[in-house]
Order: C-alpha cells, then structure tokens, then sequence
C-alpha cells in the first residue's frame, strides 16, 4: 500500500475541499487507498500531479476539471466596513487564519491564508472577497505561487485547527452536562411545574439526556 504521509507531505495544504474530501489528508489517504486520483487538487495544480505520479509510481493525467482548475493563489480579504462580527468565518477556516471575536470586526492574516475560498459562502452579509496573492503578470499557479514552506506552515495549523475544535466541542459538552445535572438536582426549586408527576415525567427527560451525554463521552 503506499504511504499517505509521504502523499499528503505532496499536497498543497490549502484544506480547500475542492478534492472532494474534507482535507489534504484525507485525500491523501485515498489516493493511498486507491480510492482517489492523483489529479483532484486544482491548487497543487499539474505539477502536484507529476510530483504525485513519481511518489506513487501511477500515470500522470491532467488534472480534473470535475475538481477545478489550476489558477492563481487568491487571498481572502474581509471589507471591515461591512463585518458583523458573526464569527461564522473564523469556523469555517482550516488553518485558523482569520482572527476577532464575536460582534467585533474580523480579519484575515495574509501570509495565513491558503486561498481555500471556506470563508465566503459562510459569510451571512457578502463581506469576502478574493484578490490576487501576486502582483504583476503572469500571476504563478499552482506549486510555483505557494512554496513548500507555507504549505508546511498551513498544515501544522491545520493539525492545530483540528485539535482545537475537538477540545472546544469536548468543553462546551461538559459545560451542558454540568447545567444539566444542576438542573436535575435542584429539578422542584427551578421549574415551574409543581404537579409530582410532570416533575418526574421532566427528571426522566433530563435524566435520559444526561445519559447520552455521558456515553457520547465515552472513549471508543
């Protein structure tokens, strides 16, 4: 079987989904799998494919234009003129390269951006837009507009990323939990209902959700 670190160590980084998987690595272990093509990555663009072709040992192929096409490096830029501060935007970026907090204007840290494009259809007011990453013409495509160290770069924030979410949803879970199991011991005191068998009837709901919050918790 091939190895899907040294594929995924290959590809681009940019976490853009345009592969048609949720990340790189992910692609990576298909193609790995034999489950995906070398050529679904418009950002790696044809010389990601030929880079592939001789990891892999599998034919060069154009790139598949079901997946995209190869273009220039775009860079995300939020018009603070209109951001309201949703943070819907911050969510959706792979590689934690935009910052601010909630109904406080937003930003997106440039030499971050990996172009992903995740940002914009999240957006509930239109206020991203992409421009060009490179002055000048010929803007460069592909590997030669997004250099090995960057896509370095964008996956350890990717693998950051990723960590942090789980934390924050593991967090966030427990803090429910916690209101929950308040709730069900002082269950008289916070309702307003009064009839015993309506309380009972609320307690077993409560008692019932805590349950599956616990066994979500529960490892494997």
């Amino acid at each position: 079987m091939l190895d899907a670190k040294q594929i995924n160590a290959l590809l681009p980084q940019t976490q853009c989904t345009r592969c048609g998987f949720p990340d790189c690595e992910s692609y990576a272990q298909a193609i790995a799998q034999g489950e995906a093509g070398i050529n679904q990555c418009p950002p790696g663009g044809m010389e990601g494919v030929r880079r592939l072709a001789q990891l892999t040992g599998l034919p060069e192929q154009p790139l598949s234009e079901n997946h995209g096409l190869e273009g220039p490096r775009a860079l995300a830029v939020i018009d603070e003129a209109w951001c309201i501060g949703c943070t819907l935007c911050i969510k959706a970026c792979p590689v934690d390269a935009i910052i601010g907090t909630n109904k406080h204007m937003h930003t997106v840290i440039e030499d971050q951006c990996t172009g992903c494009e995740l940002c914009i259809p999240v957006c509930p007011v239109d206020c991203i837009s992409l421009e060009p990453a490179h002055a000048g013409e010929p803007k460069p495509t592909g590997w030669a507009a997004w250099p090995q160290e960057l896509a370095d770069q964008a996956r350890q924030r990717h693998a950051f990323h990723q960590i942090r979410v789980v934390r924050a949803k593991a967090e966030h879970e427990t803090r429910l939990q916690a209101k929950a199991e308040h709730k069900l011991a002082h269950l008289s005191e916070a309702s307003k209902l009064t009839d015993p068998v309506q309380l009972d009837q609320k307690r077993a709901v409560i008692e019932a959700a805590l349950a599956r919050a616990r066994a979500r918790r529960q490892p494997g």
